[in-house]
């Protein structure tokens, strides 16, 4: 088991220029921690809360952790706070946890679940966040099914031709 690396730090506004969010910086000392520049996905806490995120580049240097609206309310931060960071390398950092619609869709359609499989850890999380970030049941359901056909047809998951 990996040593942990805990650390103090401060909510900030960041992010992308496109996708103003929330970010922690991770310290220098930190990031050489946890495996320097090739370190990319960390499991841990923030303020004893379970989070399993990337660990993201900054101009210029260094390395912050992304953490979005939903995952700040259900922690319970706001920008400016000061929280406990407690960081390990990722031990299986392609493993995706698909929301409940997309495993049923892929689980009834082999030719999806095998194309699912074959993708990267990045695209298999980004489908697996299309489906969960959908509000109604229906739409969850329904974006998982067309992403199942477009994968079982061996198409790109988020082209429609």
């Amino acid at each position: 088991m990996e040593t942990s690396h805990t650390f103090q730090a401060q909510l900030e506004a960041g992010g992308p220029s496109f996708m103003p969010t929330q970010i922690v910086v991770v310290p220098p000392l930190m990031v050489e921690a946890l495996g320097g520049k090739s370190a990319k996905r960390v499991t841990g806490t923030v303020n004893g809360h379970a989070v399993r995120l990337g660990l993201l580049p900054l101009p210029g240097g260094g390395r912050y952790l992304m953490l979005n609206k939903d995952l700040c309310r259900a922690i319970g931060i706001q920008l400016g706070q000061h929280l406990t960071v407690s960081l390990t390398p990722d031990p299986d950092p392609d493993h995706v946890d698909p929301p409940e619609e997309l495993a049923e869709a892929l689980e009834a359609w082999p030719e999806a679940a095998a194309t699912f499989a074959g993708q990267t850890g990045a695209m298999r999380r980004a489908m697996a966040q299309h489906v969960a970030s959908a509000k109604q049941p229906e739409t969850r359901a329904r974006r998982a099914v067309e992403l199942a056909e477009r994968l079982a047809l061996g198409r790109h998951p988020f082209r429609k031709l």
